[in-house]
């Protein structure tokens, strides 16, 4: 299975969970996968947008709280929302958008949505309830089920995992034992090989890119 249809056959689910919510318990597969798209499409520009707001105000790809918020903002999840000329204008911040979404977040539609998906009880999920008891979500769940010991090695360096450490690769038969210390000699022997005249390499980089890696 290719990772695309990994990412769709994992975002199915939440999608029928929203429609139910909606009130609609049936729909045709081309609506679904419809459906699927075009929320794939739309997590793809929010976090394609976040990651380009940290990386122009601080070079940086953790991302912030306030980098998801201005992706929010630029999708137009964040309505009604002024742009940032006119808060500039205003002298004042418009938290209308956030006031909204944050409202939403906590009201009825989402809870609903929660309840369907199985995080909540059906009691909790009353109106009147502000502490809802979160449950194992279906991926999760579903991972307990596919994994009878228990351990979460399993999965570990895969979509469904942690990542996995990385793990110097040792080289034998030389002086140079690792990857990084033959791309160290390397660049070295790159900015060393050419003469501020000429230009050209010199014999030591040249032969030190040809030979064979256990020769180096």
């Amino acid at each position: 299975m290719s990772s695309h249809a990994l990412y769709t056959s994992l975002l199915r689910p939440p999608i029928i969970h929203i429609l139910r919510a909606a009130g609609f318990h049936t729909t045709k597969p081309a609506v679904l996968d419809t459906l699927v798209d075009l929320a794939a499409r739309y997590i793809t520009l929010l976090a394609s947008r976040a990651a380009a707001h940290a990386q122009e105000s601080r070079n940086d790809q953790n991302l912030t709280i306030t980098d998801v918020r201005m992706a929010l903002q630029d999708v137009g999840a964040l309505w009604p929302q002024k742009s940032a000329m006119e808060e500039h204008l205003m002298g004042e911040e418009d938290m209308r958008g956030v006031e909204a979404f944050v409202k939403w977040m906590k009201g009825d539609e989402h809870r609903e949505i929660r309840r369907i998906a199985g995080l909540i009880d059906s009691d909790a999920a009353m109106p009147g309830v502000d502490m809802p008891t979160e449950k194992e979500d279906f991926l999760t769940a579903l991972k307990k089920k596919h994994n009878k010991t228990g351990e979460v090695s399993r999965f570990q360096g895969t979509v469904l995992g942690t990542y996995a450490e990385d793990k110097p690769i040792r080289i034998e038969g030389g002086p140079i034992e690792t990857i990084q210390d033959w791309s160290a000699r390397v660049t070295k022997l790159s900015q060393e090989g050419h003469t501020p005249s000429s230009g050209q390499p010199n014999s030591v980089l040249t032969s030190a890119m040809s030979s064979p890696l256990s020769d180096i």
